[in-house]
């Protein structure tokens, strides 16, 4: 069986600092180019499409600033809970430069810190599952403490787009990527995996008649204990092993 993969927390920085240059360095690269436009008087006919070309990018660069924050960052350092009204406000921000519409049924509560980065990180891989457009529904059910995740997706017909599970998420949120290791390319997936991990949820993800499917769910107390008597027999048996030998 193939182990999960181990980051360095450098190494996780490093790819998670390079995952939100690389969201951030062709909008900005934009908002530059325009102001190019803007300050060179032999292009003043093109002003009106500069500053529109600012404006859009300016838009992309919050939203995507805003996403990073809270999903990557150390956001609300204060608490150790995040409303999820903030959740909201970040996803729709999100949302208004991503293709696809948000449905989002979530309750008014506090989520731990890490729960409401796995909601956000998970959102994040949904919207990829419509990349030409369609309708991301997230719900949020459960008593505190044993909260379910569910996303839904599915593209818009008229887009001749299919639905989609994103290209090697499933083996980077099982921490065991295809290829066998993980790159900056990868890492936004396989973080969402080790968050997953550290608030013991389990993650489910597919498509089922054309809808895509994301879950993530609590771990029953039994399939936490089970490893623990597993090392515990396997423990208690090289023991027996050991005294027959002697």
């Amino acid at each position: 069986m193939t182990d999960i993969i181990e980051l360095k927390a450098t190494d996780l920085a490093a790819m998670l600092c390079s995952r939100v240059c690389h969201d951030l360095i062709n909008p900005i690269g934009a908002i530059g180019n325009g102001l190019e436009v803007l300050a060179d008087p032999n292009q003043a006919e093109m002003s009106e499409g500069a500053r529109d070309l600012i404006a859009s990018a300016a838009k992309q660069s919050r939203a995507k600033l805003e996403f990073a924050r809270l999903a990557y960052g150390a956001s609300s350092t204060a608490g150790t809970d995040i409303d999820t009204r903030e959740c909201e406000r970040v996803a729709r921000i999100l949302f208004d430069i991503e293709k696809a519409d948000l449905d989002w049924q979530v309750p008014l509560i506090l989520l731990p810190k890490h729960k409401a980065k796995l909601l956000m990180n998970m959102l994040l891989i949904a919207a990829g599952s419509v990349p030409r457009g369609g309708l991301v529904t997230v719900k949020v059910t459960g008593a505190a403490g044993e909260e379910k995740f569910e996303f839904n997706s599915k593209s818009d017909p008229e887009k001749r787009q299919k639905t989609l599970v994103p290209s090697g998420s499933a083996g980077l949120l099982s921490g065991m990527p295809d290829e066998g290791s993980v790159d900056a390319r990868g890492i936004q997936p396989f973080y969402t995996g080790l968050l997953a991990r550290m608030t013991d949820m389990e993650l489910d993800i597919g498509i089922e008649q054309d809808v895509f499917f994301f879950t993530a769910i609590p771990k029953s107390k039994d399939a936490e204990e089970a490893p623990a008597a597993a090392e515990s027999a396997k423990a208690e048996e090289t023991k027996t092993e050991e005294a027959k030998v002697e």
